[in-house]
């Protein structure tokens, strides 16, 4: 869903939740600032129904109502299957025991931030992190290629008053060497990953767990990610670009038998993205962990994520897209951030195509797939553009990501030539 922004105003957009049962009004991860609009992720009991767009100020009585008129058979749905009284047009009372939106709390759970050099960021992301209450819960920071010691005396003194946060060094740099170093030394049965510049929800992980639940081949588990604040041009880009993220509000699973369209199970973000995203430890160990010649601070910048869950699915085990576990994202907030991460998002996407390539098991699927992905990366502009709904893009991001998808091959090329991966 898009709401309308105006072209003086691409910040006009507030991005908040609200909980249709008990009393009180939406809420937001970044304050409202005088935005004309607002996008509302409707949620009954914890579990997302889908997003209203609004005009800011528009009365909680209102979204009630816009709720049940937009959302109401999914709401009867939810009701009914807790036994709890249909009230219709009303705000529902608490979840109940049998609450579709409940999870079982026997997993041990180890969540891993990999950070580098943001301690000033990672304070907010950890303060969310330390309000979940699910019972048997790590928290591992994993400090990567430090070049002071700010992120270690942080976490350290949140050691002292929450014994659930371990800091642990990771001196070679880059994400996947950190992502696979926090696979290593996790307790928990399953492991949950997410960035330092997001803010999760109190119940992220009984969601995940409840996408493990789902079958008993899940071997990942991804969920929603909501953008946590519309506020200038290069928000509003990265917004409509990644609309994938935030846009699916209903469970999905998926294995090497889910009719996912031409280019499946290769296309980018169809099962989600490695800021929300839990892997099963062991099973994940077995396929290897993470390829340390992808992902940010490798030459190639990303795609770490997409060969992961690719190498999940050919491993056998199947992937669960669980939108209870939600996050909410800080997009790049600049320019020349944008670009710099439109830029890494081609060379990441073509980096772990090229490896796809390369490998005799996934060559000959891969190429036979390629027209329909020219035809789908042909559509990228327009698709954006749409969901921009008259904002101007900022100047050359899509450029940026194209000469990206150029680059991508020959910085995967040179990764391996550092000896980056097997």
């Amino acid at each position: 869903m898009t709401a309308t922004l105006s072209v003086e105003k691409p910040a006009g957009v507030w991005c908040c939740e609200f909980e249709l049962s008990g009393s009180d009004g939406p809420v937001s991860v970044v304050p409202g600032n005088g935005e004309s609009a607002m996008r509302v992720l409707v949620r009954l009991h914890g579990e997302p129904l889908g997003y209203l767009t609004r005009p800011a100020g528009t009365p909680v009585d209102a979204l009630v109502e816009g709720a049940w008129r937009k959302f109401g058979p999914k709401v009867l749905e939810h009701l009914a299957a807790e036994g709890a009284p249909p009230a219709v047009g009303q705000r529902p009372g608490p979840g109940g025991p049998a609450c579709p939106n409940r999870a079982v709390e026997d997993a041990h759970v180890t969540v891993v931030v990999c950070t580098r050099d943001r301690a000033d960021q990672l304070g907010a992301c950890l303060d969310r992190l330390a309000r979940i209450a699910y019972p048997r819960l790590e928290f591992v920071v994993v400090d990567n290629a430090p070049s002071d010691d700010s992120t270690k005396r942080l976490v350290t003194a949140l050691t002292a008053r929450d014994e659930r946060f371990r800091y642990v060094c990771e001196p070679r740099p880059g994400l996947s060497p950190a992502r696979n170093k926090g696979l290593e030394v996790a307790r928990g049965t399953y492991v949950a990953y997410t960035d330092d510049d997001v803010s999760v929800d109190a119940g992220w992980v009984h969601g995940l767990v409840r996408g493990f639940a789902t079958r008993a081949d899940v071997a990942c588990v991804t969920g929603l990610v909501c953008t946590a604040s519309i506020g200038n041009a290069a928000e509003a880009y990265f917004d409509a670009r990644n609309s994938g993220w935030s846009g699916r509000v209903a469970p999905r699973l998926y294995d090497l038998r889910t009719d996912g369209g031409p280019l499946y199970p290769y296309s980018a973000g169809i099962f989600g993205t490695g800021a929300n995203v839990a892997f099963h430890r062991d099973r994940t160990m077995a396929i290897g962990g993470f390829d340390e010649a992808l992902g940010a601070g490798s030459p190639t910048r990303g795609g770490e994520d997409l060969d992961a869950f690719v190498r999940v699915l050919r491993a056998g085990h199947a992937i669960a897209y669980q939108p209870a576990a939600v996050v909410w994202h800080h997009h790049r907030a600049d320019h020349e951030s944008l670009l710099r991460q439109m830029y890494g998002y081609g060379t990441g996407l073509t980096a772990y195509l090229t490896k796809l390539a390369l490998t005799r098991d996934t060559r000959r699927d891969l190429l036979r797939r390629i027209p329909a992905g020219l035809l789908r990366l042909a559509r990228v502009r327009g698709d954006t553009h749409r969901r921009l709904d008259g904002v101007a893009a900022p100047r050359a991001a899509l450029r940026r990501e194209f000469a990206g998808y150029l680059a991508g091959p020959f910085l995967y090329l040179r990764a391996r030539r550092a000896g980056l991966t097997p």
